[in-house]
């Protein structure tokens, strides 16, 4: 933590999710973050400006390599996921395949599992194959298959827990700490949980990646990726990064700022409501199966409540009468937004075949687990009475 910040060391997360990085005033005085929309930065002499290059001296030189908006974004997020360094990208997915293609090469292996959110899938099954990466996916719930594929040899073990679409829960403590007695590095996609539901880096992970366009943002209204973890490896996928071209715009990090600064508020919402309302389609006629961490009934319940502070704000369930009714029951929720997203103030539902796996086939879908009448609930930070008897209402019609 910078001297700047050095008084944040022993507030909680919502203190520090508001000062984080903005501890001092900015230029002329502003209290909140300036958008810098500014594509380059000049320099009074060449010494000072080769200086700032090397890195010798702070400061900017072209926004597609650093900027002053993406960096407090930046340092914010690296204090709340207690990291070394921590880099930004235009969406989540950039900053998932810039990991893996800075990490992995040609004749090399990663280790993962069958439930990543899909455009990862995609990676994994149609990208790194075509380059020569050989890549293993176990069954998300079988620790020992994992742990076993990892001790043939890897270079990077890729876990998502809770999982998209499925909400499946890996034990973090001990696959990280198998990846490590073989050599590889560890990344968790912590884009479902968020820095206040759960550290992945506290838990042993090298990297946490994040689509910030989800719950860090929290407003369906900016694009973002994050990657946390040892400035190391930071550093090399921040080169990657820079040379490849998928920056963050200034707009948006500011936007993603403002979102942080709620995080620990909306997240509390987020995960009362997600509870309430799992317990209640767990005991609705029309539901056949609900997938929420927060359950008891949850496969790895317990697991849950060991490594997470809250359960998250993304359940699932699947419906009786198939992919048919789970069709008809979308259109009949009046406050619940169909798209292909997550993680908003507003509730939003979707079914994997056009949001979360849409890039899969009806095959991939069923080799990764993921029922066709299985609809994805985003639960928003409405009343949860309202919440409720709008599922109640629509379940009906069916």
């Amino acid at each position: 933590m910078s001297k700047k910040d050095s008084n944040l060391k022993n507030c909680s997360f919502g203190t520090k999710s508001v000062w984080a990085a903005e501890t001092e005033l900015f230029y002329e005085g502003a209290t909140q973050v300036p958008i810098v929309q500014n594509a380059t930065f000049g320099f009074k002499d060449v010494d000072t400006w080769y200086d700032v290059a090397l890195e010798k001296k702070e400061g900017h030189i072209y926004s597609r390599n650093t900027n002053p908006t993406l960096h407090v974004f930046e340092e914010k997020m690296r204090i709340l996921d207690g990291a070394e360094a921590t880099t930004s990208f235009a969406t989540g997915m950039a900053a998932i395949s810039n990991t893996l293609f800075t990490l992995l090469s040609p004749g090399q292996r990663v280790v993962s599992v069958k439930d990543t959110y899909g455009g990862t899938s995609k990676i994994f099954m149609e990208f790194l194959p075509r380059f020569n990466v050989n890549v293993q996916l176990c069954d998300t719930t079988d620790h020992e298959a994992i742990e076993n594929e990892i001790k043939k040899g890897c270079q990077v073990v890729y876990l998502e827990t809770p999982t998209n679409p499925t909400l499946k829960v890996m034990d973090l403590k001990r696959l990280i700490r198998t990846a490590h007695d073989n050599g590889a590095v560890a990344i968790v996609d912590n884009t479902f949980a968020t820095p206040y539901n759960q550290m992945p880096i506290e838990l042993g992970a090298d990297l946490v990646v994040y689509s910030a366009t989800k719950f860090l943002g929290g407003h369906a209204d900016a694009m973002g990726g994050v990657v946390s973890g040892k400035k190391d490896l930071v550093k090399q996928i921040y080169h990657f990064r820079e040379i490849n071209g998928a920056t963050l715009d200034p707009m948006s990090a500011f936007l993603l700022i403002r979102g942080l600064k709620t995080l620990e508020i909306r997240m509390q919402r987020h995960n009362e409501n997600a509870l309430k309302l799992a317990h209640f389609l767990q005991g609705h006629p029309k539901v056949e199966q609900v997938y929420y961490p927060g359950l008891e009934s949850h496969h790895n319940h317990e697991i849950a409540k060991k490594q997470m502070h809250g359960f998250g704000g993304v359940m699932s369930f699947t419906v009786r009468g198939g992919y048919e009714a789970a069709v008809k029951i979308l259109p009949k929720l009046k406050f619940a937004r169909m798209a292909a997203h997550l993680g908003s103030v507003d509730t939003i539902v979707g079914l994997p075949k056009v949001a979360s796996h849409v890039e899969t086939t009806p095959e991939e879908r069923k080799l990764l687990g993921i029922p066709e009448n299985l609809i994805r609930c985003s639960v928003g930070i409405e009343n949860i009475k309202d919440i409720i008897a709008d599922f109640n209402q629509a379940l009906s019609k069916i």
